[in-house]
């Protein structure tokens, strides 16, 4: 520095020397020449959001300056850290603006430690704080440095995380070398020109991954939370760089890199008071980047957890052995490119798997689908896997595949080339399993004809015996028809039988008054429910399946077994069976309340449903979903999901009920098909009611039209003559023109969140898009409604609902024809036949 470089630091020096000390600390909102900032004093965000400060790490004498969140100081809570290379040793700093308008930290002899090193300077500089985070240096009133573009290891929104062609000029998160010191430690986040998120060591290998970004989420993290609740954008056309930023503005969210190498990312709540992690990668070990080498795969389930892909075997197979599997594989048969017929090389279908890194996307408007994209890769000798990926196209291989995990859930399909040969030996093994099952199938239906001739002499002599001797061996018959009903079908880690009562006829029709019609509640799609009191007192609904309801003694053990098994606040509870009197009857926890549609569409009872209560219904119904379709041993699939299948208990709790319709899925299946499409017109997802395929996001659409009905009051077969919508149309319409309020139903809108009501409208929305791979998951909609998140993108129109003239919403499908569930009084459970 010159000489009048020096005499300006003279004049900054005497300037800051003739200042008084503060009597006590203070709070400043702008930061000028004149008014620097002591240790002990703060920069506060005009909503008191941020603070700037001295803070000193647990069990250190060190002064750092740092951002941090709220107005209570926590070593959690730091965003951002000035000198974490250069810290000061004792209290006795500040934090000023230089002669030459930067920003800088001084020491008690008015020394430098640190300086904001900006390059267009001007002696009026001022700093002031956002309630984003963002330490901004103004010049002159133009913005010239900011602290956003200087991350160090929390990503907060409005950051951007760019890639650029100067590797020195990149935006990169940067961990803490120790949770308690803040110099730049071993790791490294950022964002690489293929579109993905990496995190690195010190010496550049890569430690992790996202997978590609397909403009909703990173395709490579299972499970990605439905990206509405994030506002993500990657972009490629930012002054030529790929930029990755936040556009969701949201303050209660960061994302931090930790000192062992992990990306959290961290939701505030306003009720703890307590940053909550929702989202941690690498989580697993087959989340570290290349785990099981070259030609590896790795799955958490599997021990040991890596393998060879198909047609691959160890490079060292000692090492490989004793768990070293950084070798990775190699190939056991060359390719033979250009062969023609038997052959040619092949492709093998990997399903659900993490795709490898370095892939090569081809855009082509021609390469349309999956089979284009082979066509590709087969006619490129160098091509050795594809994949075809919605919202990205066409991805080929031409290096060692790398990085390739085995997901438990989601994932994609990839396409290994092999060679011919490896597929003989399967070929070989379906020819053979060809003719042992025509074989098997001609000694089965021998069998199935003598058996059923065996069967029919069997039944006509029973039915005479039990006729002759019915009244003196009834119970003994009973009791064996259903010993294998009352032991509950056993868990793989849970050798126990559970039981259930069961009830006499006599019980339940002492309990019910004789099925008195001063105790029937209403009639669901399976018969009849009454009300009852057992004789200690306690209240039950007993539902009396119907003799033409469809169900026989199988089905009905089957729905028996499972419904045990399923224990949640907001499912209605099995308490026992009968099944006497060739009668089949279940026995269920009483709802006082009876249905949420007796409340909710009847203009004298509406107005007790306030929006308070409202809206916890709305999250007890999601966390039930949960429960369903992730947190249960088993994962189930409601499909008639509506409001009259909602009981209320004496608290106003929500309870879902009528299970007759669900399915079991197994934990890794995704979707299915059935030719017998049943459920409720108005609720049923479009690729459900169209093609009879059913998965998780079938319930999410029937919850998206139900939250919609809580919040507007109105059934969604009401037609808005004025609008000339229906309710899902009409939402839209009233979403798109910004005016939510007037779909709030009138008696609450004078005392309802308006903040609440949009979030909730937002979730309907997404939940009702015509895709089921546009929707959230329940998970999702959870986060979404409980920790204050607002969905950032714009849901898409839900073409559905302007197309199809729903029917009543009472009225259910079935090939029963079976009575309409108007009545939420309803219990049905579970039963899993093969529709297909």
């Amino acid at each position: 520095m010159g000489c009048s470089g020096d005499f300006r630091w003279w004049v900054l020096i005497v300037i800051l020397a003739s200042l008084p000390s503060p009597s006590s600390s203070r709070a400043a909102t702008t930061l000028t020449l004149a008014e620097p900032i002591a240790d002990g004093d703060t920069l506060v965000s005009p909503g008191g959001i941020f603070r700037l400060g001295f803070f000193s790490p647990d069990g250190s004498g060190n002064r750092y300056v740092g951002v941090w969140h709220g107005d209570d100081f926590s070593i959690n809570n730091i965003v951002w850290v000035a000198n974490r290379d250069s810290p000061l040793p004792d209290s006795a700093g500040s934090i000023a603006i230089s002669g030459e308008g930067n920003l800088v930290v001084l020491d008690g002899r008015r020394r430098v430690f640190w300086s904001s090193n900006a390059t267009f300077l001007s002696s009026n500089s001022t700093a002031e704080l956002s309630d984003f985070g963002n330490l901004m240096l103004n010049f002159s009133g133009a913005a010239g440095w900011d602290s956003f573009s200087h991350p160090t290891d929390t990503y907060l929104p409005g950051m951007k995380i760019s890639f650029r062609l100067n590797p020195k000029s990149n935006q990169v998160l940067t961990s803490w070398r120790t949770p308690s010191d803040p110099a730049p430690g071993n790791f490294s986040l950022g964002v690489d020109p293929s579109a993905q998120l990496f995190i690195w060591d010190t010496a550049g290998e890569p430690r992790w991954r996202s997978g590609v970004w397909n403009g909703q989420v990173f395709i490579g993290i299972p499970g990605m939370m439905f990206p509405a609740a994030y506002g993500f954008t990657l972009s490629n056309f930012i002054e030529g760089n790929t930029v990755f930023y936040y556009t969701g503005f949201n303050s209660s969210h960061r994302w931090v890199l930790s000192p062992a190498g992990t990306v959290k990312h961290l939701v505030f709540s306003a009720t703890t008071k307590e940053w909550v992690n929702l989202w941690e990668a690498p989580a697993t070990e087959c989340e570290r980047y290349n785990k099981c080498g070259r030609y590896g795969s790795c799955s958490n389930g599997d021990n040991p957890i890596c393998s060879c892909l198909k047609g691959f075997i160890p490079r060292l197979i000692e090492e490989w052995k004793r768990g070293n599997w950084t070798g990775g594989c190699v190939r056991k048969t060359p390719l033979k490119c250009g062969g023609g017929g038997s052959d040619s090389d092949r492709f093998y279908l990997l399903q659900g798997v993490k795709l490898p890194d370095l892939a090569e996307t081809i855009t082509k408007r021609e390469l349309v689908n999956v089979s284009a994209c082979g066509d590709v890769c087969l006619r490129n000798c160098s091509c050795k896997a594809y994949s075809f990926v919605d919202a990205i196209g066409c991805m080929t291989w031409g290096v060692d595949l790398a990085d390739v995990n085995v997901f438990s859930a989601g994932g994609n399909d990839l396409y290994l080339r092999l060679a011919a040969s490896e597929f003989l030996v399967a070929d070989e093994k379906k020819k053979t399993m060809a003719v042992y099952l025509i074989v098997i199938i001609v000694l089965a239906g021998a069998s199935a004809f003598g058996c059923l001739m065996c069967f029919f002499i069997w039944r006509k002599k029973k039915r005479r015996i039990k006729k002759e001797f019915h009244e003196q061996n009834r119970g003994q018959e009973e009791a064996e028809e259903l010993s294998d009903v009352i032991e509950i079908q056993k868990q793989e880690d849970d050798r126990k039988s559970n039981e259930l009562p069961v009830f006499s006829f006599s019980a339940i029709l002492a309990a019910t008054g004789g099925f008195s019609q001063s105790n029937f509640l209403g009639k669901g799609g399976f018969g009849p429910v009454y009300k009852g009191k057992l004789h200690g007192g306690q209240e039950i609904a007993v539902k009396r399946l119907s003799r033409n309801s469809g169900q026989g003694m199988e089905e009905f053990k089957n729905e028996v077994i499972l419904i045990a098994k399923l224990q949640h606040r907001n499912l209605v509870r099995l308490l026992g069976f009968c099944t006497e009197k060739e009668d089949q009857i279940l026995v269920y926890e009483y709802m006082p309340n009876k249905s949420l549609d007796a409340f909710l569409f009847d203009p004298s009872k509406k107005a007790l449903l306030n929006w308070k209560t409202r809206y916890a219904i709305i999250k007890g119904i999601a966390r039930g979903l949960v429960y369903l379709h992730r947190d249960s041993r088993l994962r189930i699939i409601h499909r008639d999901l509506k409001v009259s299948n909602i009981l209320l208990d004496d608290e106003m709790n929500p309870k879902i009920s009528d299970f007759g319709l669900a399915r079991i899925f197994r934990k890794d299946d995704i979707e299915t098909s059935t030719r017998r499409v049943v459920g409720t017109y108005g609720y049923m997802s479009p690729e459900y009611a169209m093609h009879g395929i059913f998965s998780v996001k079938s319930d999410v659409y029937s919850f998206g039209v139900l939250l919609l009905e809580i919040v507007t009051g109105k059934r969604n077969s009401t037609y808005n003559s004025d609008a000339d919508l229906y309710l899902l149309a009409f939402a839209w319409k009233m979403w798109i023109e910004q005016n939510v309020i007037e779909l709030v139903d009138q008696t609450i809108r004078d005392s309802c969140s308006v903040e609440e009501i949009k979030r909730c409208i937002n979730v309907g929305l997404l939940c009702v898009q015509d895709k089921a791979n546009d929707r959230p998951t329940m998970p999702s909609v959870i986060m979404m409604l409980e920790s204050g998140i607002i969905a950032q993108l714009m849901p898409k129109q839900p073409t559905f609902a302007f197309d199809a003239y729903l029917s009543d919403t009472g009225q259910s499908l079935s090939s029963d024809n079976r009575d309409s569930s108007n009545n939420a009084s309803s219990i049905t459970i579970l039963t899993e036949g093969n529709e297909t």
